[in-house]
């Protein structure tokens, strides 16, 4: 199977420009996606690229990773209902690094002719000067043609209009084609269906200005069957950064897709073959309520961005909250790891030096902090033998709890019932 065969099947391709396969065909091709440099980490937004990148390099071709270090301080209007904020050179250099450290898990920069490489359009923009780039670039592309493109008249015609810096983006991008085609030999860009018009902008300089044949090929715009927008989630995106989204979220975000998602999804982001996926999907209809789907897609994931040991790691998370591990897990973790496995749980403070001296259960459940709303309450319930702290059910109302009982000198767990939990954190 080539390499547009298995984007069509796992239902990835958009559009592709006519010659492409029979080029893709015909040996390696060097080819390249672009990321953007606003943040110093991926996120899951991302992935469908990456993905894409990878069964690129797998069928044999040459994939470039460039990372807008130029572009990222003029910003992409593609699908944007405002301008961004330019970031600094400073920033950019950051963010860079981060994101370089990031596709290294995912693509192979050292296996011969089809190696990955990085390259960062900084390095050809910081010395092409303006005057030079509107007489070499410019006078190659009208503007009738910029206007046409429906990433401009959409802005144009909007409340906010477009400054002159984002109408002249799909030139500076068209010319990243054109210089990866003229010194890399790079002769197709890959990208987001909503790239179409910058990437063909490309290919039409290649051919204005060098009589040069170069080609294009977009994937579908991820979204989820319910309409709402894919990787965002109420607390943000879902960063590949474990400092920015816990491998516990993580796993977790991919584990609560909905069944129709979780179909589509696990073609798009995992390498399974079609046999493999189809055998998921045949358990996933004989028992639905296994989860078959989810689990396979979770775990394949969070294994590829952050390794065996950080999945096992939110297994235990998992098992931790909703089953039998008990609280000496929590001694494994640290502070990052145990606020990001009680995120969206009620956090509560009390004074260390309080705990120190003691404090009765009632007093530290209901008036220092409000796991209870009254201390009738919290007995009440207490008597009834339905509440824990640090997974012991507490035995009586008159039990207090000193500064020993803290995990890791700093936390304590609350539970009421089975599955509501409480963080308390002595500062």
């Amino acid at each position: 199977m080539n390499f547009v065969e298995e984007l069509r099947w796992r239902g990835m391709l958009h559009d592709i420009m006519p010659g492409t396969e029979d080029l893709l065909n015909k040996g390696m091709v060097s080819g390249y996606i672009g990321f953007d440099p606003t943040a110093d980490s991926l996120h899951v937004g991302s992935l469908a690229q990456i993905m894409t990148m990878i069964h690129f390099q797998r069928a044999g071709h040459k994939p470039f990773a460039l990372v807008g270090g130029a572009t990222g301080m003029v910003g992409d209007p593609s699908g944007k209902s405002q301008e961004r904020n330019l970031l600094s050179e400073d920033a950019l250099q950051h963010n860079l690094e981060g994101i370089k450290s990031q596709l290294e898990k995912f693509l192979n920069f050292d296996c011969g002719a089809n190696s990955a490489e990085m390259v960062n359009n900084y390095d050809w923009f910081k010395d092409f000067t303006f005057l030079n780039f509107i007489r070499d670039v410019g006078k190659h592309i009208t503007v009738n043609y910029m206007m046409a493109k429906d990433s401009v008249k959409n802005r144009i015609s909007g409340e906010t209009g477009m400054s002159f810096t984002e109408f002249t983006y799909q030139l500076v991008q068209g010319y990243d084609f054109y210089y990866l085609w003229k010194n890399y030999n790079c002769a197709l860009q890959m990208g987001g269906s909503d790239q179409w018009g910058n990437i063909v902008t490309g290919t039409e300089l290649i051919r204005r200005k060098d009589g040069g044949e170069a080609y294009a090929l977009t994937t579908q715009l991820i979204k989820k069957a319910d309409g709402t927008k894919f990787g965002k989630t109420e607390g943000g995106n879902i960063w590949l950064d474990p400092e920015k989204t816990s491998p516990y979220k993580f796993y977790q975000f991919w584990l609560n897709t909905s069944d129709d998602d979780a179909k589509t999804y696990i073609r798009i982001f995992t390498l399974f073959d079609k046999h493999t996926i189809e055998g998921l999907e045949a358990e996933q209809g004989a028992a639905p309520h296994l989860r078959v789907l989810q689990k396979a897609l979770a775990k394949d994931i969070t294994i590829r961005v952050h390794g065996k040991a950080e999945f096992e790691r939110a297994i235990k998370s998992s098992e931790f909250l909703f089953g039998n591990i008990g609280i000496e897990f929590l001694e494994e973790l640290n502070d990052a790891e145990v606020l990001g496995l009680f995120e969206g749980v009620p956090n509560f403070s009390i004074s260390l030096s309080q705990l120190q001296h003691g404090m009765n259960v009632i007093d530290l459940l209901a008036a220092h902090t409000l796991v209870f709303p009254s201390k009738g309450e919290a007995k009440k319930m207490i008597q009834g033998g339905g509440v824990a702290i640090n997974k012991e059910k507490i035995a009586s109302s008159e039990a207090v709890y000193q500064a020993d009982a803290l995990i890791n000198g700093k936390y304590m767990v609350a539970q009421k019932g089975k599955k509501n939990y409480y963080l308390i954190v002595a500062e």
